[in-house]
């Protein structure tokens, strides 16, 4: 019956080693994977710094143009520049840009017309 107990005592210290090293496998596999994720996700967050910062930029061309029109109204003030704005979706930033460019004729449009009146 001893020997029936160390060979079993041996199979469930095998099995346990087996196990150990089966889960040392598995965190490291599972560390590499880890670390492709987060090195994606740096360069998500630094392509998403580079679409912010070229649209500010946009954003303030647009608008410097805008308040040069608006300043050849005597009466009319361009009120603050343009502020980002939390609630915006980052998946909707190209359709927030082509939005600018008719507005931006809009006004440009309406201020001619104003200057036409005004003669």
């Amino acid at each position: 019956m001893t020997e029936s107990a160390a060979l079993r005592y041996k199979e469930i210290v095998a099995l346990a080693r087996k196990s150990a090293d089966d889960l040392r496998s598995w965190e490291l596999a599972r560390a590499e994977e880890l670390d492709g994720a987060i090195a994606g996700a740096k360069a998500e967050i630094e392509q998403a710094a580079q679409r912010e910062q070229t649209t500010e930029e946009r954003a303030n061309r647009w608008w410097r143009m805008a308040v040069d029109n608006v300043s050849r109204v005597s009466w009319l003030e361009a009120g603050a520049g343009p502020e980002p704005v939390s609630s915006a979706r980052g998946e909707w930033l190209s359709r927030y840009l082509e939005d600018i460019r008719p507005a931006y004729h809009e006004l440009n449009q309406s201020i001619l017309n104003l200057g036409w009146r005004a003669r």
